[in-house]
Parts: C-alpha cells; sequence; structure tokens
C-alpha cells in the first residue's frame, strides 16, 4: 500500500473505532435539552447513555471471536446498516422509553466497528509499524470528542436534540460506502486456526492481558464519569449555555488529541510501561485538585484545569494500555479487542448512572467516582501490571 493509502485506512478505522464517542459526544449537551422535552427524570436521562454503553459492551464480545472465524468486512457492513436505521428511528422517538430501548440497539450496532477496526489495524501492520498506526487510528478516535460535542451544540442552537441522531444517521451511511469498497483483512490461515478453537480461556487467564486491560478500561472510566456528569455539573451549577459548555467540551477533546500525540513521542524515549504510570499519576492528582474545588465558590476557573487534564490524560491511558494488552494475543485481535472494548462499556455502564443517582446539586460525586478510577487503576498497576509484565518479559 502507499503512504496515502495507508493513511486514508487509518482515518476510516479511526473513524469506526470512534463510534462510543460518536454516540456518547454529540449527545451529552443535549441531555437537559431531551430531559424537559420528554418530560423525564436526569438518572432516565443519564439512562439513555447507560444502555448505550451495555449495547456496546455486549456487542463486542460477540463480535470478536465472530470476526476472527469470518472476517472483519461482512460484520462491519451489516452493522453500518443497523446503527444507520436506529440512529433515524431514534430521531423519532415518541418517549423515553422507545429512546432507552432504541439507544441500546444503536450501542449494539457500534460496537462492531470498535473492535473490527482495531482487528483490522493488527491485520495490516506489525512491530513498530503497528504501534505507530495504532496511535495514528486512537488519534482520529480522540478528535471526534473535539468536534463532536460542538456539532452537537450547533444542532442545539437550530433544533433540538433529535437532529444529533439525524446526524449520526447520516455518518453511517457515508462509512457504510467507505467499508463497502475495503478487502477482507484477515488472514486465511489465521480464519481456519480461529475456526477451529477460539482460546478464551487461555486470553483471560493471560496475567499480562488482563492487567493491561484493567488499567485501560479504569482509566476509560474516568472519563465516562466525566461525559455523564459534566453537562448537568457546567450548565446547572456553573451556568453554562449548552452552546458554551460544548466548546468547553470540544477544548477538552483537543487535549485528548494532543496527549495521544505526546504518548506516542514518550514510548519512543521511555519504555510503555512507565509512560502509562506516569499518566495514571498524573490524571489521579487531577482528580484530587477536583474534589477539593467542590469547597471553593463556583467559578469556572478553578475546574478548568483538573478537567482538562482528567479527560486528556485518557489520550494515554487508553490507547497505550490497549495496544500493550492487544500485542499480547495478536492471533486473536478481534476477541481481544472485544475484551478490552466489552470491559470498558461494562464500566461506563455502571459508573453513567451513579454520578446522577448521587444529585445535581454539588459535582462532588462526580468528583469522588473518577479518583476511585485513577486510583484501582494505579492499583492495578501496582499489584498486577509491573509485577506480571516483568515476569513476562524476563
Amino acid at each position: 500500500m502507499t503512504k496515502a493509502r495507508k493513511i486514508w485506512i487509518i482515518f476510516i478505522l479511526g473513524t469506526l473505532s470512534a463510534f462510543g464517542p460518536l454516540s456518547l459526544d454529540m449527545y451529552a449537551s443535549s441531555l437537559p435539552d431531551m430531559q424537559k422535552q420528554l418530560h423525564t427524570t436526569a438518572s432516565l436521562a443519564q439512562l439513555t447513555i447507560t444502555t448505550c454503553l451495555i449495547g456496546l459492551a455486549i456487542g463486542q464480545i460477540f463480535i470478536g471471536p465472530l470476526s476472527d472465524k469470518i472476517g472483519r468486512r461482512i460484520p462491519t457492513l451489516i452493522s453500518l446498516i443497523v446503527f444507520a436505521l436506529s440512529s433515524f428511528l431514534i430521531a423519532l422517538a415518541p418517549n423515553i422509553d422507545w429512546l432507552i430501548c432504541l439507544r441500546f440497539l444503536q450501542g449494539l450496532a457500534g460496537s462492531v466497528g470498535i473492535v473490527t477496526s482495531k482487528a483490522m489495524c493488527s491485520d495490516l501492520f506489525r512491530g513498530k509499524e503497528f504501534a505507530r498506526y495504532y496511535y495514528m487510528l486512537m488519534a482520529v478516535n480522540s478528535i471526534f470528542p473535539v468536534f463532536a460535542p460542538t456539532i452537537g451544540g450547533f444542532f442545539l442552537l437550530f433544533g433540538n436534540w433529535r437532529l444529533i441522531f439525524i446526524a449520526l444517521g447520516v455518518i453511517g451511511v457515508l462509512l457504510l460506502i467507505a467499508v463497502f469498497f475495503f478487502k477482507e483483512t484477515l488472514a486465511k490461515e489465521l480464519a481456519v486456526k480461529a475456526k477451529q478453537r477460539i482460546p478464551l480461556k487461555e486470553i483471560l487467564t493471560n496475567k499480562v492481558f488482563i492487567s493491561f486491560t484493567l488499567v485501560s478500561g479504569f482509566m476509560t472510566g474516568a472519563l465516562y464519569a466525566y461525559i455523564a456528569g459534566s453537562s448537568f455539573m457546567l450548565q446547572d451549577i456553573f451556568g453554562m449555555s449548552a452552546f458554551s459548555y460544548s466548546l468547553l467540551y470540544a477544548f477538552n477533546g483537543i487535549g485528548q488529541v494532543i496527549f495521544t500525540w505526546l504518548g506516542a513521542k514518550l514510548t519512543q524515549k521511555f519504555k510503555e510501561q512507565k509512560v502509562l504510570l506516569w499518566g495514571i499519576e498524573v490524571a489521579i492528582l487531577a482528580a484530587i485538585v477536583l474534589i477539593l474545588t467542590t469547597w471553593l465558590p463556583h467559578q469556572l476557573r478553578y475546574v478548568i484545569i483538573p478537567l482538562f487534564l482528567i479527560v486528556s490524560l485518557v489520550g494515554i491511558g487508553n490507547p497505550l494500555g490497549s495496544a500493550l494488552a492487544i500485542e499480547q494475543e495478536r492471533e486473536v485481535a478481534g476477541t481481544a479487542s472485544a475484551i478490552i472494548g466489552l470491559l470498558q462499556n461494562l464500566l461506563g455502564a455502571f459508573i453513567s448512572p451513579l454520578v446522577g443517582l448521587f444529585g445535581q446539586k454539588t459535582y462532588l460525586p462526580m468528583a469522588i467516582i473518577i479518583f476511585l478510577c485513577e486510583f484501582i487503576a494505579l492499583l492495578w498497576w501496582q499489584l498486577g501490571t509491573k509485577k506480571h509484565y516483568n515476569n513476562h518479559v524476563k
């Protein structure tokens, strides 16, 4: 492949891997608007995030092994059709019950692209080239949190939350057209081997793989707490408009892009596991600062920096932890990617409603949940990842 062709493929794969951010970030600023229009509660509004995350999680665990057996292209095409249709149906949802159910279906469809995009990257590239292009893929992925909330806020200026899902349906159609011209990337010999047996037990007992997966998962869990709680925090407590909030959300997304690039640069000079540890430690400090700001007067300047760091450092933790995990199980990259995505989305599904259940009058619950996610990631590093990785490479 030419370099231009590789970059085009990575852009499409990065977009496919971004179904999580696309389904959540474009929608985040519209939660208060949707809550009022459908005459529902904040907790039920946040449940539309939870059901989407559950769909993203469940779908990945099934599509991973399937894509290792039959290939990546056909499942991806079918999922894009379902994603587009479900998005258009959500735009017509008459009440919160329909919205919750359709968000689950949308999550199921979106889960396929998340798995197959990373597996295709693993199929196409090896060694240092894989690490470089995987970081590029995740850099494309991290661009969407920058533009998605701004686009969502823009739609709210001219309409309501339903326009956001019409846009998601259009994105699904465009990706369907692009992927239609892709060739199958799974090597025939690997497909034959996977048809014989998917070593799920061996993957789940690979301590190095599980350790990297959990560290990455809990760092991403902090991001889900931010997604679920920041719109209520910044709009209801700090008085920001939906559009202003989307701009700040985009600003934090830019930080995630920058830190993804920074992580790639740091891993060229330092050990990957060390860079991952630095990211966790700085994120913990930012979470502690955010907790302390709850006792200060509610002024935006106090929370901008800790929120920026919490979101940005996911740009180091997520791609680096995931890449290190997938490297342990390259022969069944689809299944490995599915397990990583399953854990991350289950954590997100569990964390999102917790933020709302503990109240909307203060953002202390959100700050504490973020801190706990980062602290658990650190514990897994100290108690698991460091020891198992060192033993593995000896």
